[in-house]
């Protein structure tokens, strides 16, 4: 995997990988990505997201859940759990994404 993560960036200087830890450990695989890239001359920073965006957009629409935010943020599943309903409800179902631009522009 690590190739194929790499391939087309060598000529960056800096590299962030923050993809969502689903409620997992992923420091040692995250140590072993870094490691490759300082060997291949790149400065890579892994960390894991403490959420999935969704939830983020969920955190500005508090007055419109049913359950209180400290429980959603504490969920590793807050997208399949909590945004699906939330944006089934709230979305525009005929919009791209379901309306995750125009709720995203709520939250804003």
């Amino acid at each position: 995997m690590s190739e194929i993560f790499f391939e087309g960036y060598d000529y960056k200087n800096l590299l962030l990988f923050i993809p969502d830890a689903d409620g997992k450990d992923r420091s040692r695989e995250f140590a072993l990505l870094e490691k490759e890239a300082i060997e291949k001359g790149a400065k890579l920073l892994c960390c894991a997201a403490c959420q999935e965006v969704e939830a983020w957009l969920l955190a500005g629409h508090l007055n419109k859940l049913d359950k209180p935010w400290s429980e959603i943020r504490a969920d590793p599943s807050v997208k399949e759990i909590f945004f699906a309903d939330f944006l089934s409800s709230y979305g525009n179902p005929k919009a791209a994404g379901g309306g995750r631009e125009g709720l995203m522009l709520e939250t804003l």
